[in-house]
């Protein structure tokens, strides 16, 4: 599956312009999806394999989840799991509708395997989310594995009013998510970063605890930006666990270009950098938090992970969970199965029965 997508239908896609390819692509998945015999195609298409892990009180079939931003609207919840999905995310939801930043906002370089992105949170707001929620629901088209929610703040709202604002997010999601992840770090919402610093994040992150604590059982996950320093990153590691948050994803897009390798026209845009020149970067985060945390909340480890190799270094970097956005983009929808046959295998070598004895093995 993995090289009839490199060698067919991934030059189509090339040709086309970014957002353009990622909506004909959401598309047909979720017709697909609607289907048994659309999903029994995605299952042949591709290999689904167990790797079990327990986390947030959840069972997760394998560790291999679906980034936020690829299916913003939850076009095709079904299908991602039929493709051998774990775990999924979708969004980022804000209160209010919005439609983001102007076109052209998403750009491709193969040459770096990377994608730059300024979407800006592009969305329906939570209300309607919540409504097209719910039809997926009553159509029987939710998926087993657990899904998340990622969050954002409303360009038209304020740092000050940010926990107002994510709150009512929340709040009409509340039933049609088994974890909500804060997004504190998307570069593409004005000052939306500066809540990772100063008191603000502790405000933030005490808040949708203890509304959580008095209306929901979800977890709650932050998101946070490769771009911080290793005392920052430390910092908010020591927040989340104060105020009660259940994990951390680590990490979100960067605004570096260090180490690109294309032309002026793309290493020039703006907007957040996604794709293996993350990986190392993403990697000394979760290493970071992981020494810091001790394992008292997970990590999720999300940056620049396309093969078996980058999977495994994420996961004895100290992720518990994995997230997967650009090199499913590059490598194709065999991609899951593909990473999660590589972990057992390198388990099998070393003689590791449990996925729990991979995470944070390689750390001093």
């Amino acid at each position: 599956m993995g090289a009839f997508y490199r060698i067919m239908s991934r030059p189509l896609l090339g040709l086309q312009d970014s957002e353009k390819a990622h909506a004909r692509s959401l598309r047909i998945l979720g017709t697909m999806e609607k289907s048994s015999v659309g999903r029994g195609l995605i299952r042949t298409l591709s290999r689904r394999l167990v790797l079990e892990s327990h986390h947030f009180g959840m069972d997760f079939p394998n560790p291999i989840g679906l980034a936020a931003g690829m299916d913003k609207k939850a076009q095709s919840l079904l299908g991602w799991q039929e493709m051998g999905f774990g775990w999924m995310e979708y969004g980022g939801i804000t209160a209010v509708e919005q439609d983001g930043n102007p076109r052209p906002r998403m750009f491709r370089s193969r040459q770096d395997r990377a994608l730059i992105n300024r979407m800006g949170f592009n969305n329906l707001g939570a209300e309607k989310m919540a409504e097209i929620l719910q039809q997926r629901r009553d159509r029987n088209l939710w998926p087993s594995v657990p899904v998340g929610a990622n969050i954002g703040r409303s360009k038209s709202s304020t740092n000050e009013d940010a926990l107002k604002d994510y709150l009512a997010t929340m709040q009409a999601l509340e039933a049609h998510a088994d974890i909500f992840i804060v997004n504190v770090s998307s570069p593409n919402t004005p000052g939306l970063r500066n809540l990772q610093s100063g008191g603000q994040i502790e405000n933030l992150l005490a808040g949708v605890t203890a509304w959580r604590n008095e209306h929901s059982k979800n977890p709650i996950l932050v998101k946070i930006a490769p771009d911080l320093s290793d005392e920052q990153i430390g910092a908010i590691a020591k927040v989340a666990v104060d105020t009660g948050i259940d994990g951390i994803v680590a990490t979100n897009t960067t605004t570096s270009r260090n180490t690109l390798k294309s032309s002026a026209k793309f290493t020039q845009q703006n907007g957040g950098l996604s794709g293996r020149p993350l990986r190392k970067r993403s990697t000394e985060v979760i290493s970071i938090l992981y020494q810091q945390l001790q394992g008292s909340i997970p990590i999720i480890g999300v940056g620049g992970i396309d093969s078996g190799e980058s999977a495994w270094e994420k996961l004895t970097a100290g992720a518990s969970l994995l997230q997967i956005y650009s090199g499913l983009i590059f490598e194709g929808p065999g991609l899951p199965g593909a990473i999660n046959r590589s972990i057992l295998q390198r388990m099998e070598l070393e003689g590791i029965t449990s996925l729990n004895d991979v995470i944070g093995k390689d750390v001093v």
